[in-house]
C-alpha cells in the first residue's frame, strides 16, 4: 500500500531539493549592486505618492471578490476536463449546467456594472 506513494514522495522531495539548490545558487551567484531604484517600493511601475494606510474603494474589493469567485469556478473545470473520457452523459450535462450558471452570473455582474472601474 505504501509503495504506491513512493513516486509521489520522490517527486515532492525532488521538487524541494531543486528549489533549495536554486535558492542557494541565486544567493551565491547573484549580483549585489544596491541602487536607489532597487530599494524603493514597487507598485505597478508607479512611484508611490501616498501612504500604505490609505482606504481603498469598495469597488476594488468587489472586483477582487468577483475575480476570486470566477477563478475558483474555473478551477472546477480542470478535473472535469481531465476525466471527460470516463464520464457519461450525466457528467457532461452537469458541467453544461454549471457553465451556464457561471456565465449567467458573469452576465449579471457585467450588466450591473460590477466590472466597471472608475
Amino acid at each position: 500500500m505504501l509503495t504506491s506513494y513512493i513516486p509521489l514522495i520522490l517527486m515532492v522531495l525532488f521538487g524541494f531539493a531543486i528549489a533549495f539548490v536554486f535558492m542557494i545558487l541565486s544567493e551565491w551567484m547573484g549580483a549585489r549592486r544596491v541602487t536607489r531604484e532597487k530599494i524603493t517600493t514597487y507598485e505597478s511601475g508607479m512611484i508611490p505618492f501616498r501612504t500604505a494606510r490609505e482606504r481603498f474603494s469598495v469597488k476594488f474589493y468587489l472586483i477582487a471578490m468577483s475575480f476570486i469567485v470566477f477563478d475558483i469556478e474555473v478551477v472546477f473545470l480542470y478535473p472535469w476536463a481531465v476525466s471527460f473520457n470516463w464520464l457519461d452523459s450525466a457528467g457532461f450535462w452537469a458541467m453544461i449546467i454549471f457553465i451556464v450558471i457561471l456565465f449567467a452570473g458573469y452576465y449579471y455582474e457585467l450588466k450591473k456594472g460590477g466590472l466597471q472601474w472608475d
